[in-house]
């Protein structure tokens, strides 16, 4: 299937949620500074879906900055929103100051309903944290996201963990990926921004790694749909990225993914990228990073095939 690229401008971190005959989109915006959900039938509808603020930050606190990379889900009824914010935009010992941090939505309709603040979402390690994902795997409900260990190099390792509730962690958490390789590594030591996908017998996970420009990409785990996830020996992880800047296409730094299907029921890697490297000053403050959208395949093993990013039409 062929959409407009890019799908929607000056959207970061983009998160599609399909439920029912709807399709909810939420991402972080330019000034980081809300929460806000648009709604269509149809993947491309989503580009002129109008939309709705559910919340803004407060001027003070520790939700009061830097509001970043959201995602809407729908756990035993409720709506949750998770969602990354900083007390302050001041940088301490070479990191921002982000915890993670829960809204809840009980009502049918997430646009019109009314949302209540969770609070942050504790890990033992009082640290910077950001990109939570959460999802439903062997009758468990789990909590995935990226944290700083003081104790590794590096600025965020991708950590799991049961959930007691939404916003309540059950388990101890266990690390399944640190920054290891060089691809990992340019400009910062990341790994950030999980995504999860089941096919076949295996379940995926996905996530970005390097820093914010055209060294951004995309690397994968995967384990054994009936293996225990919180065994970090029994997943295993691309000596390789997935999903690179393609210079010729103009397609740089394509990452923090998530995935969705299409209305044929194709499977689509939503992902964010910029079309050019000239850059000025902290790429963070740069806001063309744009939501893009693409089909892609699974090959005779099983693995996924993304290809490569397309170029804009």
């Amino acid at each position: 299937m062929n959409w407009p690229n890019p799908l929607i401008e000056q959207r970061a971190d983009p998160y599609i949620l399909r439920h029912g005959d709807s399709y909810y989109f939420i991402a972080s915006v330019p000034e980081y500074d809300r929460l806000e959900i648009r709604r269509a039938s149809t993947l491309s509808g989503l580009r002129d879906a109008q939309p709705v603020v559910v919340w803004r930050k407060p001027d003070s606190g520790p939700m009061s900055e830097l509001i970043w990379a959201p995602e809407l889900h729908l756990i035993d009824g409720s709506w949750v929103i998770y969602y990354a914010a900083a007390p302050t935009r001041a940088i301490k010992d070479g990191l921002f100051q982000h915890r993670m941090f829960a809204l809840e939505c009980r009502d049918n309709d997430p646009l019109t309903g009314s949302w209540q603040e969770r609070g942050q979402v504790r890990t033992p390690i009082d640290s910077f944290a950001l990109d939570a994902t959460s999802f439903r795997h062997q009758g468990k409900q789990w909590y995935l996201w990226a944290q700083k260990d003081p104790a590794i190099p590096g600025n965020s390792n991708l950590y799991l963990a049961e959930l007691e509730n939404p916003w309540t962690l059950k388990s101890a958490p266990v690390m399944l990926s640190r920054p290891e390789y060089e691809w990992e590594c340019a400009g910062f030591s990341v790994n950030e921004g999980p995504a999860v996908i089941r096919y076949g017998n295996r379940l995926f996970v996905s996530y970005s790694a390097s820093a914010t420009d055209e060294n951004y990409c995309m690397g994968l785990l995967w384990i054994d749909a009936d293996a225990d996830p919180m065994q970090a020996a029994n997943w295993s992880k691309s000596a390789r990225p997935v999903f690179t800047t393609h210079r010729q296409n103009r397609q740089y730094g394509p990452g923090h993914n998530s995935f969705t299907t299409a209305e044929n029921g194709e499977d689509v890697l939503v992902y964010h990228a910029r079309n050019y490297t000239e850059i000025e000053g902290d790429p963070l403050w740069d806001p063309n990073r744009h939501t893009r959208i693409k089909t892609f395949h699974w090959d005779k093993d099983g693995m996924p095939d993304f290809g490569i990013p397309p170029a804009e039409q």
